[in-house]
């Protein structure tokens, strides 16, 4: 299992503070230090859509230039912002064979994680 995020978010600290309690065994892809491949945006976006995983209510959006967030007009033009500012992406991304789920709930991680 592959879990993607950033160590200083709050809900990447839940959703592995979890996985170590329940001894779910993952590795963990740090977004700040080796950033996302546009290969694995295009991937997610096939699997769930990327208006599943671009974080519209965070800081990070919200700090954004009107006109970057008025420029956003197709999904590459989407992916391409989320490459370049992976604060954007809803975190943590947890990967487990078919499994794809982002952000933390201890209910959805109880089912498909257990």
């Amino acid at each position: 299992m592959k879990v993607y995020g950033i160590t200083n978010c709050n809900t990447v600290k839940k959703a592995l503070d979890w996985l170590k309690a329940n001894n779910v065994a993952y590795e963990f892809h740090d977004f700040k230090k080796l950033g996302v491949s546009a290969e694995k945006l295009n991937e997610w976006d096939k699997k769930a859509g990327y208006e599943k995983f671009m974080n519209k209510q965070g800081l990070t959006w919200k700090q954004l230039d009107p006109a970057v967030k008025e420029s956003i007009k197709t999904k590459d033009d989407a992916l391409q912002l989320l490459q370049q500012k992976t604060s954007m992406i809803k975190r943590p991304v947890i990967e487990h064979g078919d499994f794809l789920f982002f952000g933390f709930d201890e209910a959805v991680y109880n089912k498909e994680l257990l």
